[in-house]
């Protein structure tokens, strides 16, 4: 491999800033990061971060900021449309028994605060209000940014951490692949609330499914993140940015009303608690939920997709972020294979990724189909089976069956890459 060193990465999110600390750190080189936006982003509710995640956050130098930030969820708790507790998944303390990490839950924002800071302290250059414009691979041996505001910057190699509308993908890596519409939209918020609630609790209704979960742990009012999951038809309007944009300012007007009617379900204690949930929401984000196709090209010669760059899921299996951290350490293991040329470490890099995210992208969809509307006996239906299953598990210590603990347990630097 010719040597690399230096290396664009266009992203300030998650992916990007993990990629520029793994990659100065471990492979020894020179990183630039360019982030779209005039400064760190706001953007985003809570997020999930499993244990194959968390362990990945823990090498960065992240983990103890990150402890303090968020909140680690010790078990799933199911409830019926009347209120009543199907049944808990608790297997989330034995993987945190096996491998010393939870499942953390904690704001976005929070996350990226801490790996910039340390990236800050790094010393890594992260330059913001910088659209990239164009690329242009020079003969296979390098790759040239130019930027909106007329600057321009080349490196050995681009790391694409962009997101779903990634411009390096749409750029230059695969201009084909576009976002397309999973027929699931969210809505969600951040609500202080005096509670003594503990681990994620879900609730399926006729409507969709309502599910609150602590997000900080060491504040004295607790905040919970609350998130809608349904099914919304695509707007009929020929430009569906326009078309999505007069749905949310209907979901945000009257999402007081939406609430309402939906948690009017659920009864018991449980329906009164999510109603004082929603009493106490001011604000609310909501947003169609997209992904992209399986097809697509993660690379160049020069240029590589990263994270939902390359591969963006429904957020169903809340393995987002956590996929996005296992491309960046391996692409920086296989990086340190001196002998092998570039492009076949980054054919290397997508054969070993695509089954794993495959297979993930999948889980999500079927999990999100839950959310969609139900009839009385569907109901009645899902939530027999959800108790039986839970039963089984349960009375036969089947605490395995229907949970793929190797999927939470999987260590990306045991990967074999020989």
């Amino acid at each position: 491999m010719a040597q690399i060193n230096k290396v664009i990465i266009i992203g300030a999110g998650p992916a990007g800033l993990a990629a520029a600390l793994r990659l100065q750190d471990i492979n020894n080189i020179s990183v630039t990061v360019y982030e779209l936006r005039e400064q760190p982003t706001h953007l985003g509710g809570a997020i999930n971060i499993p244990a194959n995640g968390v362990r990945l956050l823990d090498r960065l130098g992240v983990y103890e900021p990150l402890l303090e930030g968020g909140s680690i969820i010790p078990q799933m708790v199911v409830h019926s449309i009347n209120g009543n507790e199907l049944g808990r998944l608790d297997h989330i303390a034995r993987i945190k028994a096996k491998t010393g990490y939870g499942f953390m839950r904690i704001k976005r924002t929070v996350v990226i605060d801490a790996l910039l800071s340390k990236a800050q302290t790094c010393g890594i250059p992260v330059h913001f209000n910088k659209r990239l414009v164009a690329i242009d691979e020079d003969s296979g041996t390098s790759a040239t940014m130019t930027f909106s505001d007329g600057s321009c910057d080349t490196a050995d190699l681009v790391l694409g951490c962009d997101g779903i509308h990634s411009a390096v993908r749409k750029l230059h890596v695969d201009p084909e692949i576009t976002p397309e519409y999973s027929g699931i939209s969210s809505m969600s918020s951040i609500v202080p609330v005096p509670t003594d609630l503990e681990g994620m609790h879900a609730t399926f209704t006729s409507q969709g499914s309502v599910t609150v979960v602590p997000c900080t742990d060491n504040l004295e009012e607790k905040e919970l993140f609350w998130f809608l999951t349904r099914h919304i038809p695509e707007p009929d309007a020929a430009d569906k940015r326009d078309g999505w944009n007069e749905h949310r300012e209907k979901e945000v007007a009257g999402f007081k009303n939406t609430l309402q009617d939906i948690t009017r379900e659920i009864g018991g204690s449980w329906g009164s608690f999510l109603h004082d949930v929603v009493s106490k929401t001011e604000t609310v984000n909501f947003y169609p939920v997209y992904r992209l196709p399986r097809r697509g090209v993660w690379h160049t010669s020069r240029c590589v997709l990263i994270g939902d760059a390359a591969h963006a899921m429904q957020p169903h299996v809340g393995q987002g972020v956590s996929m996005a951290l296992e491309d960046v350490f391996l692409l920086s293991r296989l990086l340190k294979k001196e002998s092998t040329p570039l492009e076949d470490c980054l054919r290397q890099f997508e054969t070993i990724r695509r089954p794993r995210i495959e297979e993930f992208a999948a889980q999500a969809a079927n999990n999100g189909n839950r959310s969609r509307q139900k009839g009385p006996w569907q109901m009645t239906r899902m939530e027999w089976g959800i108790w039986a299953w839970l039963l089984a598990r349960r009375v036969f210590s089947l605490w395995s069956w229907g949970i793929r603990e190797e999927d939470w347990l999987y260590d990306i630097d045991e990967v074999d890459i020989d």
